[in-house]
């Protein structure tokens, strides 16, 4: 079983964890210093501005994913690799939707996980862009249910 609450700052070494296992898998592409500054600016900006849900494997007693809202903006959600494939990431989501109806976010072009879930999950692309801070190009989605 799995059980999904809201964030506590105790949940940050593995709201870290899932988000540095989970990037290496869906992000290779990204660059190393990018990455770095990402992970400096998790703690410090993104979640004191995020309303932010974590999902805890309740035989592990541990958080294994998180999803991070600024409003209807889905910012940010990961899970550890090897809980991927059990349903959880349409949890976390569905929470996410529960809360704030339709939703949108950005996804890297290049992150075939990403768009696969997402798609999945009934996302549509409404336009497209360069993300300046990575030189990435990026994807814009929205959900309507």
């Amino acid at each position: 079983m799995h059980t999904i609450r809201q964030y506590i700052e105790s949940d940050l070494y593995d709201v870290l964890a899932a988000w540095e296992n989970a990037n290496k898998l869906a992000h290779p592409f990204l660059k190393e210093d990018f990455v770095a500054q990402v992970r400096k600016d998790i703690p410090a900006l993104y979640l004191p501005n995020a309303d932010t849900w974590v999902i805890e494997d309740d035989n592990e007693k541990k958080v294994v994913g998180f999803i991070a809202l600024i409003g209807n903006e889905v910012g940010a959600i990961f899970l550890q690799p090897e809980h991927h494939g059990k349903k959880l990431g349409k949890m976390m989501m569905d929470i996410a939707h529960q809360l704030h109806g339709d939703l949108e976010l950005e996804v890297f072009e290049k992150n075939t996980i990403g768009r696969e879930f997402y798609k999945q999950y009934g996302f549509t692309q409404i336009d497209e862009m360069e993300h300046e801070a990575s030189g990435e190009h990026v994807l814009r989605l929205k959900y309507t249910a």
